[in-house]
Parts: structure tokens; sequence; C-alpha cells
């Protein structure tokens, strides 16, 4: 059983060689750094509009192409809702560049805890996971996929599901989230900057859904780096009036790394 685009066509072409055209053109632009992250957190929104950012967190994960073996993937609920943290019965997730196989030994592991629950209708139609994976797919090579869709979870119980996937290098964490959505260019730059500054200090029980939309997921990671005395850095900060909207009503977006 694989999970099927829900998306392409609409927020990334549906085209395989359009698609790894488009992302390549993306990574092009973005500044690669030595440094492979362990965590980043990047945007979901249509191509045009968020591709250049999430390409800032991507470009950083080609020196381990072929080292990074396992991606946890979490992101928020758009369409269903529900509490805690929804898996999948999937066995791979399906991109116009390929299947994905779902880690499925880790996703019965994290079933034991109680919060965790099989949700198809969360995964079925849910773009914030959906439009990450091309971009690993064109940065990694042979990966398997743990892909976690947020409802309404506690950043204990999301610091948790993290912490229990941490393992080695082998294994990268991605948070999907965009920032504030829909106020006016100034407006937007000035929440996102603060909303910046409050994931770099941890400040997780200061950040709503206002500030990121995946805040569930967002928080939970801050905890849990808090937890580890680790450190995570904004590379890129801008918003759609930057790159293919006016600039009337903008959704922030932003890129960060946990090196």
């Amino acid at each position: 059983m694989n999970r099927k685009p829900a998306v392409a066509g609409r927020f990334y072409p549906a085209q395989p060689q359009q698609l790894h055209a488009e992302i390549a053109g993306f990574l092009q632009q973005a500044e690669p750094a030595e440094q492979v992250p362990k965590a980043i957190i990047a945007p979901h929104a249509g191509y045009i509009y968020s591709g250049p950012i999430a390409a800032s967190a991507y470009v950083r994960l080609k020196p381990a192409a072929g080292s990074i073996k396992r991606v946890v993937l979490i992101g928020p609920s758009h369409r269903v809702a529900f509490r805690g943290l929804a898996v999948s019965r999937t066995h791979a997730y399906t991109t116009p560049l390929g299947d994905v196989p779902v880690d499925r030994t880790a996703v019965e592991t994290l079933l034991q805890l109680p919060f965790v629950e099989y949700i198809e209708q969360a995964h079925t139609l849910e773009h914030s996971l959906e439009v990450q994976l091309p971009f690993l797919q064109e940065v990694l090579r042979d990966f398997s996929l743990v892909p976690i869709v947020a409802g309404d979870a506690s950043p204990d119980q999301v610091s948790q599901v993290l912490d229990l996937l941490w393992d080695g290098p082998e294994t990268l964490l991605v948070v999907s989230s965009d920032l504030s959505h829909y106020h006016s260019y100034a407006s937007a730059q000035r929440m996102d900057r603060n909303t910046s500054q409050l994931i770099e200090q941890l400040r997780y029980q200061d950040i709503g859904g206002e500030d990121a939309c995946g805040k569930v997921a967002v928080n939970g990671l801050l905890k849990l780096l808090g937890e580890k005395g680790l450190s995570i850095k904004t590379i890129d900060l801008r918003n759609s009036g930057d790159t293919a909207g006016d600039k009337q009503q903008v959704v922030g977006y932003g890129a960060y790394v946990v090196d």
C-alpha cells in the first residue's frame, strides 16, 4: 500500500523532469555548507513561494547524501483534527520522482507510545509532509521514511517521539512548518524575525499557532534540543512577497538547522 501524491501539479510539478529541474535550480542558488545538519526546519508551501527557502536547508544535506539512511519527517495536520500524533500503515510514500519506503519497524516502535496511533485520513491529503519528499529525493540516495502528522500534541509528546528515533548521523529529523500567514509584508517580517529569535532561544513555550503553523512539531523539537544541550540557527528568512507573491498579504518562511 503506497500513499499517492495529493498535491503534485499544484504545489510542485507533476512531471518528473520538470520537478527535478525546478529543485535543482533552487539548490544551485542556495549557499552550501560543510557542516551537515542533524535536524532541519523547512517550509511546506508551493515551491514557487517557499522552494528557495527550503533549498537553503536541503543543500546542506548533500555532503551526507550516501550516509543518511533514515528521515523522520513530522508536520502539521491541515485537514483533520485529532489528538496526539498520527502514523500510517502505508509501506511507501510516492512522488513523481519515485517511491520512498517507510521504516515499518520505526512506526511499530512509535505505536507503543499511548499518544501515537494509525490515522490514515491524516496522511491521505496532507501536504506538509509530501512537499518535503522531492527535496529529500534530490539530495539523498537511498533512505527510508518515518512520516508523522502532528495533531493536538504537547511539546513533551513530540520530543519523546523525536528522542526515541534520534539515533546517530544516519538519521535526519525534518520538521515541516511555515511561519506567519496573511499579514502585510512589513508585519510579517517583524513577526517572523521575532519567531526566529524565539526558535534560536529554544523558547518553545512562547511560540503559538499564529507564529508557525507547524508549532506543535517545532516546539517539540526545541524542547528536545534544550534537553540535549544543542542549538538551532536561522539560515534563511523570507516570505512570499520576496519570492512569487504580492506584498499585501504574505506567508512567512524560515529555514533552520541543528548542526
